[in-house]
């Protein structure tokens, strides 16, 4: 489950991280408020979200699938057998 959370969220921060470290390689304080402009934070705001929908669908296309039919769990013999794609 934090798969589907943390995936999207480190997407959307990776423009922010790259900036922090443009920043730094500048040798200029990252965390100052004067770099952090309205401009500057709209930009970053807007290349995250397309970075983390680029991600995410990329994701969804070359993920691997699973071909076949899905058995679902069921009990045989008293004992639970597990879920399985056949």
């Amino acid at each position: 489950m934090w798969r589907v959370i943390l995936e999207p969220a480190l997407l959307f921060g990776s423009p922010f991280a790259a900036y922090i470290l443009y920043l730094w390689a500048r040798q200029k304080y990252p965390f100052a408020v004067d770099h952090w402009t309205q401009s500057a934070v709209s930009t970053l705001v807007l290349a995250g979200l397309a970075v983390a929908v680029a991600g995410v669908l990329l994701i969804g296309v070359f993920a691997e699938r699973h071909h076949g039919s899905y058995a679902p769990a069921h009990i045989e013999n008293g004992h639970l057998v597990p879920g399985q794609i056949q």
